[in-house]
């Protein structure tokens, strides 16, 4: 005769402790090893010296906005093809514990809207009465898609078919015979220089505010708290700091790839304009806004304290770089 005999219900509920125990480690230690894996900045781009160089490897010269194109599809594409890929719209573990790489994100995200639309409104067109592009008028609403969007249609797939879009435009300029064509002058130039201009400066402001910034109210219908000498603090709260500065890094890190495209496409028109040194000056200050985080965190320390304020050294070089592109801008209006 068999008799079962089950352990006492004590240490059947120690085992199921320690299991539970046991699993849940593991699964807390694949979270954090997946975060630590897809906290990651792409490096820098070579798509406008690759461009070129393949080109000529088949024996024609580089077609005009070649290499703005691609680097804008590059960069697009570099959004969705990352450690980890598009995070700024999961909903689930560990993306949706992130915030430094989806404002990352969204810094990447603005540029290629402003481009793609400088692309449909300005480089496409040889003038105001002409007929914009068919494939640039579908790629810049469809990078305009809110960037958090899960349900279908997706924010990726969305930005997949802007890249397709510009994909297509890129084989029609590259083909002489199709008759489309994009428009490497300073007019073009200078009327895209004019907002990245306001997007530096509106970020190097909100960096700076992480330290408080004193500010003349001139608003009259301010309702916020006014010192007696007109002046009131604007401060950037503590849990915000990082996002700003991750989302500078994404700003800085693709108008970067941005320009160095600019330098291959428009250089004739800035050796006309003896501006060519003057982006290459810009290019050197997005450089150092793009140099490793000696820190596991952004400190914010305060001006001349102890600890460092590394948001006041990303708006340094991002105001440096902000006045250069404005001495450019003035440099390419002139005759």
């Amino acid at each position: 005769m068999n008799v079962a005999i089950n352990p006492p219900r004590g240490k059947r509920s120690h085992f199921y402790i320690r299991l539970g125990t046991v699993l849940g480690g593991a699964l807390a230690l694949l979270i954090l090893s997946l975060m630590w894996w897809w906290d990651h900045e792409p490096a820098p781009l070579d798509t406008p010296a690759t461009s070129a160089e393949t080109a000529r490897a088949a024996g024609r010269t580089p077609a005009t906005g070649s290499a703005t194109v691609r680097t804008l599809a590059a960069v697009a594409g570099a959004l969705l093809d990352k450690r980890g890929g598009y995070l700024s719209n999961d909903m689930l573990s560990p993306g949706a514990l992130m915030d430094n790489v989806p404002n990352w994100e969204f810094g990447v995200l603005v540029q290629v809207r402003d481009l793609s639309k400088a692309l449909r409104n300005d480089f496409s067109r040889s003038q105001t009465q002409s007929v914009e592009d068919s494939d640039l008028a579908e790629a810049d609403p469809l990078f305009s898609s809110p960037s958090d969007r899960w349900l279908l249609p997706s924010s990726e797939s969305q930005y997949r078919k802007g890249i397709a879009h510009l994909d297509a435009y890129l084989t029609r300029i590259e083909n002489p015979a199709s008759g489309v064509n994009f428009y490497a002058r300073a007019d073009n130039l200078v009327d895209w220089l004019a907002v990245v201009e306001k997007r530096l400066g509106s970020l190097s402001q909100r960096l700076s505010a992480s330290a408080g910034q004193a500010v003349l109210d001139t608003n009259p219908d301010s309702t916020g708290e006014v010192g007696p000498d007109g002046l009131t603090v604007v401060r950037t709260p503590w849990t915000k700091i990082d996002d700003v500065f991750y989302e500078a890094r994404g700003s800085t890190w693709a108008l970067l790839q941005f320009l160095k495209a600019v330098e291959v496409d428009f250089d004739r028109v800035l050796r006309d304009k003896n501006a060519l040194v003057s982006l290459r000056q810009i290019i050197r200050e997005l450089e150092e806004t793009q140099a490793p985080l000696g820190s596991p965190i952004v400190l914010n320390g305060t001006p001349f304290g102890f600890f460092a304020n590394h948001s006041l050294v990303m708006a340094n070089y991002i105001s440096r770089a902000n006045a250069a592109i404005i001495d450019l801008r003035r440099l390419l209006e002139r005759g």
